[in-house]
C-alpha cells in the first residue's frame, strides 16, 4: 500500500478530506451576507457542505472561532485592500481617487454585500460594533493621509476623505442603482467633487480599461 503524504495525513487528521477550512469560511459567508449571522450555525453550514459537525473541529474550536475567521476575511478583503489602493503610488491626486475606485467595481478587491452583512451584524453586537468603528476610522485615516500627501491642508484632507467614504458607503446602500456604463459617464464628475481637479483623459482610460478587464475576468 502506497505511502500517505504527509501533508495529506495532516487534512484527513483534521477533518473530511472533502472539505476544506475554507470551505466552511466560504459557506459562513454566504449565509451570513444572505441570511444573517443567526443563521451562521454550525449544523447549517454542515449540511449544505453535506459533511458532519466532526468536520468543523477539525477546523475549529468552536462557532466563535468561524466568527473570527469571517471577521478576518472581510478585514483582508476590504479594510486592508482599500488601504492598499490609498496607498499606491501615482503621479497625481486624481490617479490616486481612481486607484480607490477599484474597489467599488472589483468584489475581489472589496466584498460590497459582505460590508453590510458585517454592519448589520454589528447593530446586534457592541463587540462587533467596535471592530466596524475601527475599520471606519483606519479606512477613513487612510484616505485622508492619501490627500495630505499630495498637498491638501489635514482639514480639507479629513472632509474630502469623508465626502469619499460617506457617499460610496452610501451610493452602495442605494436602492436605486446605475448601470456601468451611466457609472462611467459621471466617474470624471465625481473625481473632480472628489478632488477640485479635473482628471486627464490617459487616467480615466486606464480607469476604464480596469473595469473592463474585471468584468471579462
Amino acid at each position: 500500500m502506497d505511502s500517505i503524504p504527509p501533508q495529506d495525513m495532516t487534512r484527513i487528521r483534521k477533518g473530511n478530506i472533502k472539505v476544506l477550512r475554507e470551505d466552511w469560511i466560504r459557506v459562513a459567508s454566504d449565509l451570513l451576507i444572505s441570511k444573517g449571522i443567526d443563521h451562521v450555525k454550525i449544523q447549517n453550514i454542515g449540511k449544505k457542505l453535506n459533511v458532519s459537525r466532526s468536520s468543523f473541529y477539525g477546523y475549529f474550536n468552536d462557532q466563535n472561532d468561524l466568527h473570527n475567521a469571517l471577521l478576518d476575511e472581510w478585514h483582508n478583503r476590504n479594510t486592508v485592500n482599500l488601504i492598499a489602493e490609498t496607498t499606491t503610488v501615482c503621479a497625481t491626486i486624481t490617479e490616486a481617487v481612481l486607484r480607490v475606485f477599484r474597489c467599488a467595481v472589483n468584489s475581489a478587491r472589496f466584498d460590497i454585500p459582505m460590508d453590510f452583512a458585517i454592519r448589520d451584524w454589528a447593530r446586534k453586537s457592541p463587540v462587533i460594533a467596535r471592530r466596524v468603528i475601527a475599520s471606519d476610522t483606519n479606512r477613513i485615516n487612510a484616505l485622508t493621509a492619501m490627500f495630505e500627501r499630495y498637498g491638501y491642508s489635514l482639514m480639507e484632507a479629513e472632509t474630502r476623505a469623508r465626502v469619499i467614504y460617506f457617499m460610496q458607503t452610501g451610493y452602495n446602500d442605494a436602492v436605486i442603482k446605475e448601470d456601468m456604463i451611466k457609472r462611467l459617464t459621471l466617474t470624471p464628475y465625481y473625481v473632480q467633487i472628489f478632488t477640485g481637479q479635473t482628471a486627464s483623459q490617459s487616467e480615466l482610460d486606464a480607469f476604464t480599461d480596469y473595469v473592463a478587464s474585471v468584468n471579462n475576468s
